[in-house]
């Protein structure tokens, strides 16, 4: 459905939507969203990755007509239709974008002003809105930019890979894990290692389509315990990367892996709530030397979290309270 790369000139921004067995309304709204944006056609490239679903959603696609690549590729997961997008987009930016969320038009475009005033932008960091606001307040200040090692060692950061614009040359030979659940995890920080120019905005540009029968909602005990081994898995990788960084990287990520710990801990509070349980996911945190969190002042809930998780009677505290305080919001 388009013409060779040969004779189109770069695109600004490739946006790569990943899509699997939706309904597919909710791929056209995505879309549409990227339509809207002031882009004009030869600055926009929209890729579908289609992770090999059940149907082809290509019928109700015809309309886009040139507008949109599609890719259809064998079933392998989130990680590996990601990675295929990497390989086809031609664009100076990237975009991931989940098929059944949308993007909010004025608040995206403060990110593309930044981006085509300047081109020493590695990342624009965003936020999301589950509401799909779209009147959401844009500053008329732009962000001081940043490196990506700084914020981050100063910053709690969001993983989720949609979160940002980022330049397809400083992404280069970065992929993502196929196979596992957290992919975006591991992806990012080691993302915003190699960029030296950020730029962190407080927009609500990313509208998150939160459905109950998304894979980060599954409960089942095969899948919960996947993403518990996953996540371990991503947080190991980390802690061992870095060990072999010089120091200022190596303080940014220890922050992140210290923050990803507090999250495993949090979570594995939550989906086992036995004291038991939880304590034996210590002892094994402490066999990666992972636990206890380490003694740093990040942020008020960390100092706090891990004070408590430090002491029986302060983990059983956790164990009583949390899955409670779930329960009622």
């Amino acid at each position: 459905m388009t013409t060779s790369a040969d004779t189109q000139q770069q695109p600004l921004v490739s946006f790569i939507l990943t899509y699997y067995n939706l309904p597919t309304d909710l791929l056209c709204q995505c879309i549409d969203s990227i339509l809207r944006l002031s882009l004009r056609p030869d600055e926009r490239e929209i890729i579908i990755v289609d992770d090999g679903s059940d149907q082809s959603p290509m019928n109700n696609l015809l309309r886009y007509g040139d507008e949109i690549t599609y890719v259809r590729k064998k079933n392998g997961g989130l990680s590996t239709a990601r990675n295929q997008g990497i390989e086809v987009a031609r664009g100076t930016y990237l975009q991931f974008v989940d098929a059944d969320d949308q993007l909010i038009r004025a608040s995206y475009e403060h990110c593309l002003d930044i981006i085509r005033s300047h081109q020493d932008a590695d990342m624009v960091l965003f936020d999301f809105d589950e509401q799909n606001n779209t009147t959401d307040d844009v500053p008329a200040a732009e962000p001081t930019p940043v490196s990506g090692t700084d914020y981050m060692r100063h910053h709690n950061i969001h993983g989720m890979a949609c979160g940002y614009l980022c330049r397809r040359m400083t992404v280069a030979d970065l992929r993502f894990t196929p196979g596992i659940y957290h992919e975006d995890e591991e992806f990012t920080p080691l993302l915003l290692l190699r960029a030296e120019r950020i730029y962190p905005t407080t927009v609500k540009a990313y509208y998150y389509n939160k459905r109950p029968d998304s894979i980060i909602t599954k409960q089942d005990e095969t899948h919960t315990t996947k993403r518990m081994d996953d996540f371990l898995g991503v947080i190991r990788r980390l802690y061992q990367t870095a060990d072999r960084l010089p120091h200022n990287e190596q303080l940014a990520l220890e922050r992140r892996v210290a923050q990803l710990t507090m999250d495993y801990i949090h979570n594995a509070i939550l989906l086992t709530p036995s004291l038991t349980a939880v304590k034996e996911k210590l002892r094994e945190l402490r066999t990666y030397n992972l636990f206890p969190l380490p003694d740093k002042s990040y942020t008020k809930k960390y100092k706090w979290f891990r004070q408590l998780t430090n002491h029986d009677l302060g983990l059983m505290l956790l164990v009583k309270l949390l899955p409670r305080l779930k329960k009622e919001r």
